[in-house]
């Protein structure tokens, strides 16, 4: 075929006997679109959305561990009143899953509660900053899930599956439109603490999509990617050289095997990599902000430093057009007794520090991406993979509640200054199962929101037509302006 590979030939094929022949093999199935065919050569080219995009970025910002929202957001008058007594059985009414410590005596931490805003939206003490920013921000008060373990639940959380080998919802928006800079991944991870968020890198995983969908975590510190700068005994063109001859090498073996999607990632990982050397120190390097901008996002202070700088490089990330920025609070820089908000005991002392390390970011990257009008374009998600029943468990903590809880949006096409759905009296349950919210719609409403329809986001897997929803999910549209 001269200087023509088989891969070339077959995709110039188009419909042809090598076009059909080469479509049993790929990724996805099917005959040879020219789509798919524009997915070989270049699988992170950017691609039409379904419809207008709200927003270009989404800052997903998950709080590992599960805070409890009856002490952030959820103000129950209630709950106040029946402190230490047992819970009513109404109140336990449509709860089969138990959870690990049983059911305790209702339990109400001391906390502070005001309403903020023109929308007079409650905040507790703990949330000072973010409360100031009431009018920006929809709650979802009648969130739900399932799985009872921090694992499990964070995996649907992040992938809408409960087993391993789903692609997370970065993944499935790199997949749809690509990458917006070619020269920094379209999916960024980032987490503050010197071990990697739990459930590790599953929660960013490109599940049977092909693996350059997967996220690219960020590690905490001046040097977050590992092995990205030339050694300093390879000189530039040496480098070069070599890395021009294992494209050359890559390729003959990728026309050899067009389905190895394995391969093609590495390929595309070491041309990503190249260009990184020179764009993603920049876009990391915060030494180049202000003074302001640093107080802003709390830099200054051990308490809020580590997930203050994970923050404003996400703004960084987004003002460089990629498209999704999975942001993991993590431990505090200055102790305690616990490495995130799982706090099944000393719940006052768990929640302050660790309320304390990601209110004052939150506040600074909200009026941040407002004061440079990036806000409009962004979605931020506020998260997690459950929360936290309003009974008590071991006198001073709380267990875990996937039955109705607290997550919240600001950003592009958000209707600012609203609240949808509710918890019962003593936050425990969502009290209209009408209004119950999922991951699934969650994972919708966000693909919403970046111009997908998740019911035509279709990847063909095992001959079955996968979608980011699995079988379930839908718009919430009372959240959306």
């Amino acid at each position: 075929m001269n200087n023509q590979s088989r891969r070339d030939f077959l995709l110039k094929s188009g419909y042809g006997l090598g076009g059909l022949a080469l479509g049993g093999l790929l990724p996805g199935g099917g005959l040879l679109s020219a789509a798919l065919a524009a997915d070989l050569i270049d699988p992170l080219a950017a691609k039409a959305p379904h419809f207008p995009a709200k927003v270009k970025s989404v800052i997903w910002l998950h709080m590992d561990g599960a805070p409890s929202t009856i002490d952030l957001y959820d103000y129950k008058p209630d709950l106040i009143k029946l402190q230490g007594q047992e819970v009513p059985s109404s109140f336990l009414k449509g709860i089969k899953t138990s959870t690990q410590g049983g059911v305790g005596k209702l339990f109400a931490s001391n906390r502070t509660w005001k309403q903020h805003g023109e929308s007079g939206a409650w905040f507790s003490d703990l949330v000072p900053n973010i409360a100031k920013h009431a009018d920006k921000i929809a709650f979802i008060k009648s969130s739900v899930t399932v799985g009872a373990t921090h694992d499990i639940s964070i995996l649907k959380l992040n992938t809408g599956g409960l087993n391993p080998g789903r692609p997370s919802l970065g993944a499935w928006i790199q997949y749809a439109l690509g990458t917006a800079n070619p020269d920094l991944p379209a999916y960024v991870v980032l987490y503050n603490g010197k071990r990697e968020p739990t459930g590790g890198s599953i929660n960013w995983s490109s599940g049977f999509l092909p693996a350059v969908y997967q996220g690219t975590a960020f590690r905490p510190g001046d040097s977050p990617i590992l092995y990205l700068d030339r050694p300093v005994t390879e000189a530039a063109a040496q480098q070069t050289e070599n890395l021009n001859l294992l494209k050359f090498l890559n390729e003959k073996k990728d026309a050899a095997y067009p389905g190895d999607t394995e391969l093609q990632a590495r390929v595309r990982a070491y041309e990503l990599a190249s260009r990184m050397q020179s764009t993603a120190p920049e876009a990391v390097d915060l030494s180049k902000e202000s003074d302001s901008t640093k107080e802003q996002y709390g830099l200054n202070d051990d308490a809020t430093k580590g997930y203050g700088t994970s923050l404003l490089r996400a703004r960084r990330l987004v003002e460089r057009g990629v498209r999704f920025i999975q942001v993991v609070s993590g431990p505090t820089d200055v102790g305690g007794d616990s490495r995130n908000w799982d706090a099944h005991t000393n719940l006052e002392e768990n929640h302050a520090q660790h309320a304390k390390a990601v209110d004052k970011p939150i506040a600074g990257l909200l009026a941040d991406l407002k004061e440079r009008g990036l806000l409009d374009s962004t979605l931020v998600v506020w998260t997690s993979e459950f929360g936290r029943t309003s009974y008590g468990q071991s006198g001073t903590g709380r267990d875990h509640n996937a039955w109705g809880y607290t997550q919240w949006l600001a950003g592009g096409g958000v209707k600012a200054g609203t609240t949808y759905g509710a918890t019962d009296e003593i936050g425990l349950q969502v009290a209209d199962k009408s209004t119950a919210v999922d991951t699934y719609d969650l994972h919708a409403t966000v693909l919403n929101q970046m111009g997908l329809d998740h019911l035509k986001l279709i990847y063909k897997y095992q001959g079955r037509s996968e979608r980011p929803t699995v079988v379930y999910g839908k718009v919430i549209k009372e959240l959306l302006a």
